[in-house]
Order: structure tokens, then sequence, then C-alpha cells
């Protein structure tokens, strides 16, 4: 997986392979999960406890491992995002 690639313009592929590195124990119940609801990086960024539950994450444990994870993501996002919009403002 491409480690400069925006979150947000993961594919779901992608998502597979983020998911099997972070949770290699939870990959089976997961990948049919993420298949089955297109989860793609911008979705993947939108989750909360309840879609994880859904997508069989029951533990509250995990959920909440999962959840800080999916945390430093979104953080990382916008840190890209205020970047790109620096970077356009220096190049005026």
């Amino acid at each position: 997986m491409d480690q400069s690639k925006r979150v947000s313009l993961w594919t779901v592929e992608e998502v597979l392979e983020w998911v099997q590195d972070q949770y290699p124990a939870q990959m089976n119940k997961l990948h049919k999960a993420i298949i089955k609801h297109d989860i793609s990086g911008r979705a993947l960024l939108r989750l909360k406890d309840h879609h994880l539950e859904l997508l069989g994450v029951e533990a509250e444990e995990q959920q909440q491992e999962m959840l800080q994870d999916l945390l430093l993501l979104r953080v990382q996002e916008e840190i890209n995002e205020l970047s790109d919009i620096c970077s356009g403002e220096n190049a005026k």
C-alpha cells in the first residue's frame, strides 16, 4: 500500500490491506463486510462504533482500539488537507 496516498483516496483493496496490517485476528470477519459494504478510504474515515458493530466487531475493547486507529487516520487526513491548503497559498 502506498503510505503517501491520502486515506480518503484508498480503494477497498487498500482498506483491506490496512485492516490486515492492523488487525490480522479480525481479518476473517472484516474482509467480507468491507467488500460487501464497499468500504473505501472515504467510508473508513467515517466509521463510528455502531458501524463497527454492524461490521462484526462486537467486543468493546476491539471497537475502542479500532476507533483510536481511525481517529489517527482522520487526524492525518486533516493534516494533509491543511498542508495542501498552505501549499496552495504559498504558490500564489
